[in-house]
């Protein structure tokens, strides 16, 4: 964290930095959108499946704690996926199973089979989407790449936008089952993100470099070495206890207002405010991230809008009257728009391109088990308290507490390694540098005579080098 690693993608590739990338940048808009929009738009048919089914609000609710689980836990199976079969394939058969979940759940005649069909597949379909999409995003932008991970989270609240609206009407023409169908329908759009997921060619190579590459060790499905890193620990550990309290003011945001005695339009219109100040939050800091000064020190960027939007939480629980709640909306969305565009954009700086497909999957594993622990604990805190000011000081203050440990982490643990050779090949070179140094005056004499006889032999051969285009000067 203290040091960004450089990465020229896989087999030294190069991100081209735009190209097909926009293509691969638009993809991985929509995924986004599908992958966090998709378990809140969902709920807009609970209520229809309580009446069919004759449950409490609590079952339905496990639909999208269902989905969300399995968008994160299943991180390491994605990960192991990626490096076995590349991106493209598994985008595509993600796409698949996405669909294939809700077709199959319009069909369900118990609220059982839905949590395996709409819950446990058209999870696994999602998050065989989400990291992919992520990792490919990684290999095709470098020096743009702030400003496109900040683009590609905007399809979260765009798409929440979009998605609720369209449920309601949906069911409201075609119940939820004709809206399940539908859904699944255009899930199948995951499959034509995925077909645009091109894989980076790696340059070609000459006869005399093809040998060495034969030996080339195989990568690991798993890579569990990213634990060595300090900077990806710490990052881990920040981000798990962020998950906590990240989630839980828009959880209950509506259910407050309504509280204070609001009508339930006028307590749904909060969430529009906090989603429409989102859309532009979060790709105006992916700009403000890509900026010379700031990318160095993205890592302070990103604790700084973790302290903000720990902030907003505590101010926010001394809301007594809509006014407060919508000024409350307003900076809660700056700030989740922040978090949403550095927090993928932190890790890629941290671990590099080559060790991102298994970074990605544990971090999200490890925050799977915090998103099921977040929303439930809040929920029982308020039942024991009856007050939404507790709910949110303790989301602020768990949120605010991620800050300061990978803030403080970052300064006083990894700034000083970032000094030291990251690697064995950098230690390597050092002490051949070394050795290099320590010479004796007669090996210099050998060493000159050996070059001297040199010249005098191939003459042809270094007259090349004086015209090279490179050397020349």
């Amino acid at each position: 964290m203290g040091a960004v690693v450089a990465d020229d993608g896989p087999s030294g590739v190069k991100a081209p930095d735009g190209g097909w990338g926009w293509a691969v940048l638009f993809g991985c808009f929509i995924i986004t959108g599908f992958s966090y929009a998709f378990p809140k738009a969902v709920s807009v048919f609970f209520k229809e499946l309580i009446r069919e089914f004759s449950i409490g609000y609590s079952d339905t609710a496990w639909i999208s704690s269902i989905l969300l689980a399995m968008l994160y836990g299943t991180g390491p199976l994605c990960s192991v996926c990626v490096n076995r079969f590349g991106c493209r394939p598994v985008m595509l058969v993600g796409g698949l199973f996405a669909s294939m979940g809700m077709v199959i759940a319009s069909f369900c005649t118990s609220i059982v089979q839905i949590y395996l069909t709409a819950g446990v597949i058209t999870g696994l379909g999602l998050a065989l989407n989400f990291q992919p999409s992520l990792i490919m995003l990684n290999r095709y932008f470098d020096k743009r790449r702030p400003l496109a991970n900040g683009l590609s989270a905007a399809g979260s609240p765009v798409f929440l936008c979009a998605l609720s609206p369209l449920g309601q009407i949906l069911q409201h023409k075609y119940g939820w089952r004709g809206g399940f169908l539908i859904l699944g329908g255009m899930l199948l759009n995951c499959c034509v993100c995925g077909a645009l997921m091109r894989p980076l060619e790696p340059p070609k190579k000459s006869e005399a470099t093809k040998e060495p590459a034969e030996k080339k060790v195989k990568k690991k499905l798993l890579d569990f070495s990213v634990f060595k890193d300090g900077g990806f620990v710490i990052y881990t550990l920040a981000a798990s206890i962020m998950v906590l309290g990240l989630f839980v003011p828009p959880v209950f945001i509506v259910s407050y207002a309504k509280d204070l005695g609001y009508q339930d339009t006028k307590a749904a219109f909060l969430l529009t405010i906090l989603g429409f100040i989102d859309i532009f939050a979060r790709p105006i800091c992916g700009m403000v991230a890509g900026l010379k000064w700031v990318r160095p020190r993205c890592v302070y960027l990103f604790s700084f809008s973790m302290i903000f939007n720990g902030f907003t939480d505590l101010m926010g629980s001394m809301s007594v009257d809509y006014g407060g709640l919508v000024v409350f909306c307003i900076f809660f969305g700056i700030s989740y728009g922040m978090v949403g565009a550095l927090q993928f954009e932190v890790l890629m700086a941290i671990v590099g391109t080559q060790k991102f497909s298994s970074a990605i999957g544990l971090v999200l594993l490890a925050e799977a088990m915090a998103v099921l622990i977040g929303p439930p604990s809040a929920g029982k805190l308020l039942d024991a308290t009856e007050r939404y000011m507790f709910v949110f000081i303790i989301a602020g203050i768990e949120v605010t507490t991620s800050a300061l440990v990978l803030a403080l982490g970052n300064f006083f643990c990894i700034k000083k390694k970032s000094e030291e050779p990251h690697t064995k090949e950098a230690a390597a070179e050092r002490e051949e540098l070394n050795k290099s140094e320590d010479k004796t005056p007669e090996d210099a004499k050998v060493d000159s005579i050996e070059v001297e006889q040199f010249l005098k032999d191939e003459p042809e051969k270094n007259g090349e080098v004086v015209t090279n285009p490179e050397t020349c000067v």
